[in-house]
């Protein structure tokens, strides 16, 4: 028998997985302690190699670490206790599989005798979390974890992103066994998404695109998943084809904001000539999108006279919301860098100069603009002005959920990928300021700013402290209007402006509150001392909490009204009170 104590592969199971997050290449990991991962804690503490993060809510953890992965591309890692600790990361798991972001999520579980027994901060996580999670994992037995880890860091990671919870009771923690690195046969083989789109389609889509009369290209957040490199070929063919080119809220940044086919971004609270362009075109190529409901308006009246090409790296996604006519399943990166290359060999730019004329017509509708005020800070002006100076900086930007996020996607423009993290598909209030924390984590010198609501920033507003402790100079810009922006929008023109409950009534003192959290506090009320306030807050090598006081009753336009088709865009021009009311009759509902 061989002597296995000086064995540097035997480690009890909470060692494991430290080990197991260092082969990974983890850097910095979120958590809060908690009883069933105290043998955890205990290994973080004897090295220096990972990073522990300590949050003020797990929920804080979990959009953080979204944050994180969004901001690099790298998975992000959370370690929260077991019964609520579990639970109260059941929000940013859902949102991170919503949006498509690689989570790895650990959480501690009561021993396993007393699985079962209702036991003191038990609850069945993996059963809670299976439907917000892409995979998750019960473990048993310590020789099983490093497999679980090492699959579990590939599942997140591959194909469509998305989060995984590996949940591990503390006897499993305490037990010894035998470590392994990482190795091929750890991965699941029933699990190999495919990557290479298929020759054949692919001749078809570029067929389709050679003979376009009203093309449009529709990117979405898979394209930025992908990674940079699918950003770039995204570029090179929008310059090779001379298509016009819009985005979903999750994919702004990968083709730049300044670019000359630049329609803005498409959906409910999109520009006019984005979606009037994705209405008539005939040939739409949507690129690592979904089809979203927030982007379709009615299915029945989605863009009929079209022929439609959809890359996808998860099948599901395809012919699920919206009937397309040549599916190409694979990476978006790879499929553009094969569509690029035969549309070079095979066909040539097509001429599009009426389409380009008709979208000159449709743009000079100006369907952002808004009255100008020198007395009140209107929101959009805020984010203008924001935009303006912080452009040529290190900028990245999270959101919180309502208004604010989306006069953000529609003034604030972006130049490049994983600079816009935002809660797209969930649509979670509190998610932008831990989100700010693990960003700033991650680019420790860049500039981070939260483009937050009075509603939504208080939700996580105890991760100021954890900004405070780690020395992250996070800027939480709070567009303040007093209200739940969105929710009273919607009340005024749905619910016969009955604004049941849309009212804070008791906000607090944000500059007050940024002292009391040991950071800095500003405020602007005036048009006038907006610039000076901003440029004050970027200087500030601090945390900021700034509260800029915005027009109260500013409804955000253009939008799709709920239940309209989306072509029957409201503009801000026309928001009449007789023809909100005409356009939103026979709507109640908020999608």
């Amino acid at each position: 028998m061989t002597d296995k104590s000086h064995d540097p592969n035997q480690m009890t199971g909470a060692a494991m997985i430290v080990r197991a997050l260092i082969d990974h290449g983890v850097q910095h990991v979120f958590g809060y302690p908690g009883g069933a991962v105290l043998p955890i804690y205990d290994e973080i503490f004897q090295q220096s190699e990972v990073e522990h993060i300590l949050v003020r809510h797990e929920q804080g953890a979990g959009h953080a670490a979204e944050g994180y992965a969004r901001s690099t591309g790298k998975p992000g890692v959370v370690l929260v206790t077991s019964g609520p600790g579990a639970t109260n990361m059941v929000t940013p798991l859902t949102d991170a599989l919503m949006d498509s972001i690689p989570l790895v999520c650990i959480t501690g579980q009561v021993p396993t005798h007393l699985i079962g027994n209702d036991a003191f901060q038990e609850c069945d996580t993996v059963g809670i979390t299976r439907p917000a999670t892409k995979h998750n994992w019960l473990v048993r037995d310590v020789n099983d974890l490093a497999r679980v880890l090492h699959e579990a860091f590939y599942v997140a990671t591959t194909g469509r992103p998305g989060p995984v919870v590996v949940d591990v009771p503390k006897d499993v923690q305490f037990a010894t066994g035998t470590y392994h690195p990482p190795r091929k046969s750890d991965v699941h083989i029933s699990y190999t998404p495919r990557v290479k789109g298929d020759a054949t389609q692919i001749r078809k889509a570029v067929a389709m695109l050679a003979n376009a009369k009203r093309p449009v290209i529709y990117s979405g957040g898979g394209v930025i998943n992908s990674g940079p490199e699918a950003s770039q070929l995204l570029r090179q063919l929008v310059e090779a084809t001379g298509f016009p080119i819009t985005s979903t809220l999750m994919g702004l940044g990968a083709y730049p904001a300044s670019g000359p086919n630049w329609l803005g971004m498409l959906g409910m609270h999109g520009t006019y000539e984005a979606n009037m362009t994705m209405h008539d075109c005939d040939v739409m190529l949507c690129v690592g999108a979904r089809f979203d409901d927030r982007i379709t308006g009615r299915t029945d009246a989605f863009s009929p006279g079209s022929k439609k090409i959809h890359i996808d790296i998860d099948p599901s996604s395809i012919n699920k919301n919206i009937r397309v006519d040549v599916p190409i399943i694979g990476d978006c990166g790879n499929v553009l860098g094969d569509l690029l290359q035969v549309f070079k060999a095979e066909a040539k730019k097509p001429d599009i100069k009426a389409w380009w004329q008709q979208i000159a017509q449709w743009r000079a509708r100006n369907s952002l603009s808004y009255r100008k005020n020198n007395d009140i800070i209107l929101p959009q002006y805020a984010i203008q002005r924001l935009f303006e100076l912080t452009r040529g900086k290190d900028t990245y930007i999270t959101t919180e959920v309502g208004q604010h996020q989306m006069w953000a996607a529609q003034f604030f423009g972006f130049e490049e990928p994983h600079r816009w993290m935002t809660s797209g598909g969930l649509g979670t209030m509190g998610y932008g300021l831990p989100a700010a924390v693990g960003v700033q984590v991650a680019h420790p010198d860049s500039l981070v700013i939260d483009i937050a609501g009075d509603a939504s920033v208080q939700m996580t507003i105890q991760e100021m402290s954890t900004a405070v402790q780690f020395e992250l100079p996070i800027k939480i810009f709070i567009l303040n209007n007093q209200y739940m922006g969105m929710v009273r929008q919607w009340q005024q023109l749905l619910h016969g402006n009955r604004l049941s409950h849309s009212y804070s009534e008791a906000l607090p003192d944000f500059v007050k509150l940024a002292d009391a959290y040991g950071c800095v506090g500003l405020q602007a009320t005036k048009p006038s001392d907006l610039d000076g306030a901003i440029k004050e807050m970027i200087a500030i090598k601090r945390p900021v909490l700034f509260d800029c006081r915005v027009a109260a009753l500013e409804n955000c336009f253009p939008m799709i009204p709920s239940g309209k088709a989306h072509n029957e865009m409201l503009l801000p021009e026309e928001a009449t009170d007789e023809a909100t009311a005409k356009a939103f009759s026979g709507g109640k509902a908020l999608v």
